[in-house]
């Protein structure tokens, strides 16, 4: 792993501690990961402290405009100092996009996507997540705001560990195409991401202070 890569300079990037850049060295993709995750954790909540309108600001930066309309448009319940998606999908939901949350299953599966509305009643999914109740319609979205622990500029996305969203865009990229956009405070980019075969890269991401489309060709 090309560690001057992976931290850079030239951009607000994630700063590692000196032991877990020695470890990075020697480790596997899927290694890696799992040593990045809790300092990952503990640098987006204090993220989270540090910029508590991030949220307001990002859904203020989506050029709605200069995309396609998206009719259905998937968030999320942030926790664990997650930036929230409710401003951007109010925001969308103005425009005139249905609105869908996630639902775990099982541990395992995809997750499924059901219709949402303000006010819906929720109940905890197989992860404890609030999710919308087995009763609510499924839909597949055509926008999925996706969480993280980090991103780089190339589109790649670290979560928490699980595999639900990798798993979960690799279904329905098999059978039509899907937008994916990762929501992030500024502060979690980094340079590169030690990535696997199976992880599903994101087509931009939001932050507070910029829209980002992925550079593929990184």
């Amino acid at each position: 792993m090309d560690l001057k890569r992976l931290h850079g300079s030239s951009r607000r990037r994630h700063p590692y501690p000196d032991d877990t850049e020695t470890l990075l060295v020697q480790a596997s993709a899927a290694s890696a990961k799992t040593l990045l995750r809790a300092t990952l954790r503990d640098s987006r909540k204090a993220l989270a402290v540090q910029a508590p309108d991030a949220a307001e600001r990002a859904a203020a930066l989506f050029p709605v405009g200069r995309l396609a309309a998206f009719p259905i448009v998937a968030g999320y319940r942030p926790r664990g100092g997650e930036i929230s998606p409710w401003p951007l999908m109010q925001r969308l939901a103005a425009s005139g996009a249905r609105l869908a949350l996630p639902a775990a299953i099982d541990r395992d599966s995809a997750l499924r996507f059901r219709a949402f509305a303000e006010g819906d009643p929720l109940a905890p999914d197989a992860c404890g997540i609030a999710s919308p109740l087995a009763a609510a319609p499924e839909v597949t979205p055509d926008l999925i705001i996706a969480p993280l622990l980090a991103f780089d500029r190339s589109g790649g996305r670290i979560g928490q560990g699980g595999g639900h969203y990798d798993r979960t865009l690799a279904a329905i990229r098999a059978r039509r195409p899907v937008f994916v956009l990762g929501l992030a405070y500024a502060g979690q980019e980094v340079a590169r991401l030690p990535l696997e075969p199976h992880d599903q890269r994101l087509d931009a991401i939001l932050t507070e202070m910029a829209y980002i489309e992925a550079e593929q060709d990184l």
